[in-house]
């Protein structure tokens, strides 16, 4: 399976809690900061919630 690199582009300041709390569960925290997880339904439906504030890239 493949993972996905996911990196924060963009700040959460001012942004909808829902929002807030999907980053943090991502384990994303500053700006520019990031994680590479599996590529599995719930990562890409988290990502797709916040598809505005994260870059993601496909990592080996």
């Amino acid at each position: 399976m493949a993972n996905l690199k996911i990196t924060l582009t963009s700040s959460v300041i001012g942004r909808p809690q829902k929002q807030r709390d999907i980053v943090k569960a991502l384990g994303l925290g500053r700006v520019q900061s990031a994680v590479v997880l599996p590529d599995n339904a719930a990562t890409r439906g988290a990502v797709a919630k916040i598809n505005h504030l994260v870059e993601v890239t496909v990592a080996d």
